[in-house]
């Protein structure tokens, strides 16, 4: 089993908090490489699929060589860690994308693109993050143009809600080695998420 400090974890380098991931990851004590092409991949125990623009995370991975490869990968068992639309991307099916919208796939779930609203109803919020491998607790939450989950499958678990206008959302999921959160952990200088995910991936 490989220790924390031998681990080295990527974040997906093509949009997004990539440099706030990796910071988290290193006060975590894990090793961090950005990933751009199919042989960085290659080098990683793990990875994070940080926000930003969905369709445009798919459409520069393919442009990048790099949309089968990482797909393949979650296939094969490379653990994951998506953040907003990090989250879309890890969804077997979304609400609200385009219609030629692609994902990565891996989690039971449908993700409602842009479920909260526009950037101006982005909200600031504590969940309780109350998943059945680890301890519960209190995580702050930033939700910017965020999605939330509406449903999940029977192999995906839900690991946090939101109470919101319409009632509770899903914003936490893990399905085996994958995790998502609709929110940004990486802005919150709080690590325990990310601590949570090195687990998932030294596990």
């Amino acid at each position: 089993m490989s220790t924390t400090s031998s681990l080295t974890i990527g974040v997906l380098a093509l949009q997004g908090d990539v440099r706030e991931h990796r910071a988290m990851l290193e006060q975590c004590g894990v090793q961090t490489i950005g990933v751009r092409r199919p042989a960085e991949l290659a080098q990683v125990d793990g990875i994070v699929i940080p926000g930003g623009e969905s369709t445009t995370i798919g459409k520069l991975a393919r442009i990048f060589d790099l949309f089968e490869p990482l797909r393949q990968g979650l296939r094969d068992g490379l653990p994951a860690f998506g953040t907003c639309a990090g989250m879309i991307m890890l969804a077997d099916a979304i609400e609200g994308g385009t219609a030629d919208q692609e994902t990565f796939g891996g989690i039971d779930m449908v993700v409602r693109r842009n479920g909260f609203g526009r950037q101006v109803d982005s909200f600031e919020a504590t969940v309780r993050f109350n998943p059945s491998w680890a301890t519960a607790f209190d995580s702050p939450a930033t939700f910017i143009r965020a999605p939330y989950v509406e449903k999940v499958g029977g192999a995906a678990e839900v690991a946090a809600t939101v109470t919101a206008p319409g009632g509770d959302r899903i914003v936490a999921v893990r399905q085996g080695r994958l995790l998502a959160t609709s929110f940004h952990p990486e802005i919150t200088g709080d690590t325990r998420i990310h601590e949570l995910f090195v687990e998932l991936v030294r596990s």
